[in-house]
Order: C-alpha cells, then structure tokens, then sequence
C-alpha cells in the first residue's frame, strides 16, 4: 500500500468581521421589532416573547468571540438578519468556487504544485450552492485540475469523510493527487433570528492536498496513517431545506429551513461518542491518547472540546494540546477541525502524532490520524 500524505493545506478568510456587540444589537433590535408587532398575541399569552441576547449569553455558551462572513449588512439588518447576497449569471465564477480557488491556490502553493498536477476534486461542505452541476467540476476548472470532480456533505464531518476518500482514491490509483476543498457559507443557511443559535456560525473555506509520498514534493509532509469514520442516525441537528420543498407547498422562509438543532442533547450524545471514536482508533494503530501530540478537534463549542479530551487524557488541556480557534473563527461546520490543522501545526517536530478529528450532524464522526515526516 502506497504511503498517503497531506502536503499542503489553505485557508480563505471572508474580509468581514461580526462582533459579539454588533450581533446582539442588531437581533436585540429584531426582537424588540417583533415583540412591538405581536404585542397583542404576547398580552394574550399565545404567543411568547422574544428574549434579548448578550454577549456574556453567548461567549459563556460556546467561547465564541467574533466571527468572518462574506457579507454583513444585511446579517446586521433587524428587518432582513440574513445575508444580502447579489445573484451571478450562470458564465461567472460561482461564490462558492470563487472562495473555493482562494484556498485551494494556497494549498497548491504550500505543495509545490499547480492546478494541472490535480487529478481529483473533492467539493466537501455542509451545504451545496446549487444542486448540478456540481460544485467540485466548476472548482475543478477554475483550479485548472484534470480528472474528476465530485461534491459530497456529511454535514460538519465532510471534510475528514473528504480525507478518507481522498486518501483511498491515491492508494487505490484512481487519482494521483487529490484537491479537498471546503467551502463553507454557513451564513446562509444559520438562523439569525433564533437566539439559542444565532451566533454559532461563521464562514471560511479551507482546502488540502492530498498525494502519495513518492511524489510529494513539499518540504512540510503529514503522513496519514489511518482515517476511521462512523454515522449514527440523529435528529438532533437538521435542516429541511431542499428541492422538494417547492412541491410540498411550503414557506421556503420557514424556521425549519434553515439549521436547528437541539443543543444540550447534541452535547450530551455526541461528546462520548467522539471520544471513544478518537480512543478507539487510536489503539487500533497501536497508540494511546497520551502519545498524541496535538488534537486538531471540530470547533462547534469550548465547552464540548474540553470534555471530549478531558475522557481522553484524563485531566483538562489547553491550547497546546488543542488548539482552539473558536474564538476567532466561531463554528465554521466541516472547515473548523482543518483550520485549527492549518494555524496550528508548524511548531510540531517529526515524528510527532496528531488527530484531525470532526463531528456533527448525522450523527457523523470522522478522524485522520497523521504523523510529521
């Protein structure tokens, strides 16, 4: 079996930042709207009054700070509170691909490569901009790849799921060298109007190499030595937006449109699962948790990475161990685990072990378990 290797990795950073401050302003301003507008219902008592949300609400709920998007004004609009966003004739670069060839361009850069030396694509994210074509086939020529392109979601795991079938189509020949891109546009699929969530997500896009040892080229290599992933059926986090919706007649604005999810169930299923996951793949590639130098771990919430690892190692960590770039960044779905990968590996030594490890919707858990050359 041929020896697998992440070469390079890119990261596009939307240029907009949505504070804490600036997000509770503008949803305190809708609910106040709202509240103003079904005063009668509410005095009736048929109706239940929208509560302000506060930065203290928000950063003691997840660790996020702030966040990028690709566009603020109208997430920041009380009468709108969701991206304004100016649709592009068929012949112009898609959003999605334009922000997709921004870090694909680094990570190609990082490798040593160029486009034409990308025989795969692989267009992995927790929603799609259009059904067909798909995404990966526009990236593709935009990149000015070969071979094939495909686009696949497991919601908050698309990347690691990316990785692993990546990893195999080198090992098994089918590709050479396969091109991960994940761009995530999560703002407009995020419910900004609902309090409990409307803080949670941020976008960005990140992308990986990924080729056979013998022909890397890059001086920075992360052997792969084993990816695991695993799905367990949930209701938990969904959204009902699709191309049936048209068909059954509803309002394409409603709640359930767009990303719901039961919070402390999620917190509560997901954390033992992802790490015994982590534990369990560990020990079948003959390492213990304690040998893992970094854990570059989905960054949905600090208060989740910091149980997974604290049943992993037995005691609390901190950023050394895990880095953590919710702050910054806050959740960006299948991009978050990659970006922590990115920022946050250079100071590791060769030979040193690390796991790459997302979770999300589905339930889907995958992990990549890589060591420095």
């Amino acid at each position: 079996m041929k020896n697998v290797v992440i070469s390079g990795t890119g990261l596009y950073q939307p240029p907009y930042v949505i504070t804490n401050a600036e997000l509770v302003q503008a949803f305190n301003a809708y609910a106040d709207l709202q509240n103003a507008r079904h005063a009668d219902a509410i005095a009736a008592g048929t109706q239940p009054a929208l509560v302000h949300s506060s930065v203290e609400f928000i950063e003691k709920a997840s660790g996020i700070k702030q966040r990028y998007v690709l566009e603020k004004s109208g997430i920041l609009d009380p009468t709108r509170m969701k991206p304004r966003f100016a649709p592009r004739p068929d012949e112009q670069l898609s959003l999605m691909a334009e922000i997709a060839l921004s870090a694909a361009q680094q990570a190609l850069a990082a490798a040593g490569l160029q486009g034409k030396d990308i025989d795969g694509v692989l267009c992995a994210a927790a929603n799609m901009q259009r059904a067909y074509p798909a995404m990966a086939c526009e990236i593709q020529q935009a990149v000015g790849a070969g071979g094939y392109g495909f686009d696949m979601n497991v919601a908050c795991s698309s990347a690691t799921f990316a990785i692993e079938q990546a990893a195999n189509a080198v090992r098994s020949g089918s590709a050479k060298r396969v091109l991960v891109v994940n761009p995530e546009i999560t703002s407009a699929h995020l419910e900004w109007r609902d309090r409990d969530c409307h803080f949670i997500f941020g976008d960005v896009c990140t992308a990986v190499i990924v080729e056979a040892e013998e022909t890397a080229v890059s001086a920075e290599r992360w052997r792969i030595l084993g990816t695991r992933l695993v799905t367990q059926y949930s209701n938990n986090i969904r959204n009902n937006a699709g191309f049936l919706n048209r068909c059954e007649d509803t309002d394409p604005d409603a709640r359930d449109k767009t990303f719901m999810q039961e919070g402390r169930k999620v917190f509560k299923e997901v954390v033992p699962m992802a790490a015994a996951h982590i534990d369990a793949h560990l020990r079948e590639l003959g390492f213990e948790p304690n040998q893992v130098r970094r854990f570059w771990l989905h960054q949905a919430n600090l208060g989740m990475n910091q149980l997974v690892l604290r049943k992993l190692v037995g005691q609390d960590v901190g950023d050394d161990l895990a880095p953590v770039i919710l702050g910054e960044y806050a959740n960006t779905a299948s991009a978050g685990s990659i970006i922590a990968f990115h920022l946050h590996r250079a100071d590791l030594k060769a030979g040193d072990l690390g796991v790459i490890c997302s979770f999300g919707a589905g339930y889907s858990i995958g992990s990549v378990v890589v060591r420095r050359d």
